[in-house]
């Protein structure tokens, strides 16, 4: 209960701070809302460790931040770490309290159905063109946390043109729980998916202390070395995998970059099928 009141008391002075800035330009509103979420995972006792760097704009380009998605634990976990907007589900942007905050993120919201998703591209795309970075769940919905999902390689579409923006995989894992490593057993009290309701999964891991989530950020991805957004989407895919495997195992983990992944060398371990 004291852990819900913190995120209150957070959450509603942030909304105003925020709705301020959103009125001025720079990078007042970027740099707040990594605050409020570092805030938020302190309030949640989420320890985030943090394994590379942020990729940097190269030649004004931005950035697109590719990650797995088990929870709704990742949207505090990668704002406090990332300077950039979400890519959200457009049921989000219903719920009360937490779609007011997404929308004060700027968050773009997106269907699950084919037939908007053209539009909603150009959305994202207006979103990159004015110079912001993007965090890109291209999943397309949450997991148990066990393996990386498929990635949709329509996703990848705002990775096109002359000067695209850089992509950055990105590995999230929920790597300890009451300060002890997470194994099969355990990981899935992290995951956040199906028809779970957010309440109840709040106050079931609420219970718990010592929670830790590890972001592995890898080398950065130029698509304009891939052939297309399909080839793009599975080096993506399987690099991300890959760093999350390690990550799982509780083994040291490294940045990977596209120079590690041979052609024809062996596939993440987790794989079940290739990405369409």
């Amino acid at each position: 209960m004291r852990r819900l009141l913190g995120l209150l008391l957070l959450t509603v002075p942030a909304m105003a701070v925020q709705g301020v800035l959103l009125c001025f330009r720079g990078s007042g509103k970027v740099r707040f809302a990594r605050l409020y979420w570092a805030l938020v995972c302190w309030v949640l006792g989420m320890r985030v460790r943090v394994i590379g760097a942020p990729a940097s704009r190269v030649a004004g380009r931005p950035v697109l931040f590719v990650s797995n998605h088990s929870s709704w634990l990742d949207i505090p976990v990668l704002g406090g770490v990332l300077p950039a907007c979400f890519v959200s589900k457009s049921e989000v942007g219903r719920w009360p309290l937490i779609g007011t905050v997404a929308r004060l993120g700027r968050t773009v919201f997106i269907s699950r159905r084919a037939g908007p998703m053209a539009r909603e591209i150009e959305a994202m795309r207006g979103v990159v063109s004015r110079g912001d970075n993007l965090i890109l769940f291209p999943e397309g919905t949450t997991s148990d946390g066990s393996r990386v999902m498929s990635f949709r390689a329509s996703f990848f579409a705002l990775a096109a043109g002359e000067a695209p923006p850089i992509v950055q995989p990105v590995s999230v894992v929920y790597d300890r729980l009451a300060f002890l490593p997470a194994n099969r057993a355990t990981r899935p009290l992290f995951a956040w998916y199906g028809d779970m309701d957010i309440a109840s999964h709040y106050w079931r891991l609420a219970r718990y202390r010592g929670l830790r989530a590890s972001v592995l950020l890898h080398q950065p991805v130029d698509p304009r070395e891939q052939p297309n957004r399909k080839a793009l989407s599975r080096e993506v895919w399987r690099i991300v995998a890959d760093g999350a495997a390690t990550l799982r195992q509780n083994r040291p983990a490294v940045p990977i970059g596209l120079a590690q992944q041979r052609p024809g060398g062996p596939a993440p371990a987790e794989q079940r099928a290739a990405p369409a």
